[in-house]
């Protein structure tokens, strides 16, 4: 089963995925960890991409594509996948159907304001970048309670600092969201038209949203 998980940035991808992926017994991919991976081992795909990635804007098609095809030919793939940030543009979908064909595509929808809000709260583990909040979001029938540690800025799982990463700085939030809109959202008819997209409503946390993720997965699939 190979997905894409599409959605504004804080919109809860790699949350969902993170716990997604485990129960179908799938990888989880995010292109973002790829790039800080890159970035911190200091190759030359990671000089590349880190320009980019600290002003909050879209790493080249070219960069991004070589490092999902290196990642999906491990042995961990071999089910199938959650791709959690890629792709992003209609170049990098035709690029990607070169590659492997996606099953199904989820796309998540919260509100601006709200993105921002959760955005700027959130944690994540230095060490094994599980993602936490300290955010208690309500607005209307939407509630997102904080995803909090047990002991404050340590890692439940590994016992790693958690820190709050440049981009999710709410300058550059606004700026990845309007990049976003400019040019992610023309993916949405894409997939639409291929009729393997399906729209998903964020209205609470991952308790409630995940197994209404699964559920739609699992449909006709």
């Amino acid at each position: 089963m190979k997905l894409v998980f599409l959605g504004p940035p804080g919109v809860g991808k790699g949350t969902y995925a993170s716990r997604i992926a485990p129960k179908l017994n799938i990888a989880h991919i995010s292109t973002g960890d790829l790039f800080r991976e890159e970035i911190k081992k200091k190759t030359a795909l990671g000089k590349k991409a880190e320009k980019y990635v600290k002003k909050g804007l879209l790493v080249p098609d070219e960069i991004t594509t070589e490092m999902l095809k290196k990642r999906i030919s491990k042995p961990d793939c071999k089910n199938g996948f959650i791709l959690d940030g890629y792709p992003r543009t209609l170049n990098q979908a035709k690029e990607l159907e070169k590659i492997t064909k996606i099953d199904k595509v989820i796309n998540f929808h919260l509100p601006r304001s709200i993105l921002i809000k959760k955005i700027s709260a959130r944690r994540v583990c230095k060490n094994c970048g599980k993602i936490y909040n300290i955010a208690d979001i309500k607005v209307g029938k939407i509630h997102m309670p904080p995803l909090l540690p047990k002991k404050e800025g340590v890692c439940d799982d590994c016992g790693g600092e958690l820190y709050q990463r440049k981009d999710d700085d709410p300058k550059i939030v606004k700026e990845r969201l309007i990049v976003y809109e400019k040019q992610t959202k023309p993916l949405i008819d894409y997939y639409k038209n291929k009729k393997i997209l399906k729209n998903i409503n964020v209205t609470g946390g991952p308790e409630i949203m995940v197994p209404k993720i699964i559920e739609i997965i699992k449909k006709n699939v």
